[in-house]
């Protein structure tokens, strides 16, 4: 079976991750416009790369937990690819081996001006570090406001699924959500959220629990 899978914050806050759409709306204290826009990195880089170290220090400490290693047990008998807004590893390090990053990686840097030039990065950034080109560097990640260039890729993965197992989000950071739309009609479809949406995509089955108790659900539901 071909499995599309599409993570979201969720099931890295089971590992300690905070996320930004809280009810308050900030992130971590911080208002999403003040580090997560090429806007705010303009007018303060120094915060924005402080931030962010903060953020890839706590991805790598965190560890992968049974709802990253759930999906990663899937590979034994099914194909599957992995589709996260997530900017960590968790995935990988539990065993999963194809991982779109929608939202790019927090272990990554890339030039401020050729987004194409990316290069490993696990420690802090400051201002000053310079990309090969010369140009400051910054984290690779999809800032609001930026394009998701592997958004074709990504439904392409989704268009060509069996089944469909979006974990960890509430559908409503665009243009992720639009994926589920992808899906092929006879498709099966399973949403693991503890607060679903109110109107999930037409067809699919909701488990209202977190990603460790959910996705076993969900493999059962679907015969994996």
């Amino acid at each position: 079976m071909r499995i599309a899978v599409l993570s979201g914050a969720g099931i890295s806050a089971e590992s300690g991750l905070k996320t930004f759409r809280d009810s308050d709306g900030l992130w971590e204290n911080h208002r999403v416009e003040d580090v997560a826009t090429p806007e705010a990195f303009r007018r303060n880089p120094e915060l924005v790369l402080r931030f962010y170290n903060e953020r890839r220090r706590a991805v790598l400490e965190a560890q992968p937990n049974q709802g990253h290693r759930e999906i990663a047990r899937w590979e034994g008998r099914h194909r599957v690819v992995v589709v996260t807004q997530n900017i960590d590893d968790l995935h990988e390090r539990a065993g999963s081996t194809s991982v779109l990053h929608l939202h790019g990686s927090i272990l990554e840097g890339r030039s401020s001006k050729n987004p194409n030039l990316v290069f490993p990065w696990t420690s802090d950034m400051r201002v000053g570090d310079l990309a090969p080109d010369g140009s400051q560097i910054r984290p690779n990640v999809v800032w609001f406001g930026e394009p998701v260039p592997k958004m074709e890729a990504a439904a392409e993965a989704v268009e060509s699924c069996d089944a469909m197992v979006v974990v960890g989000t509430s559908l409503q950071v665009y243009p992720a959500a639009m994926l589920t739309q992808f899906a092929p009609p006879e498709a099966k479809l399973v949403l693991v959220d503890p607060k679903p949406p109110a109107v999930p995509p037409r067809g699919c089955a909701v488990i209202a629990e977190n990603a460790s108790t959910g996705l076993p659900k969900a493999a059962e539901l679907l015969g994996l």
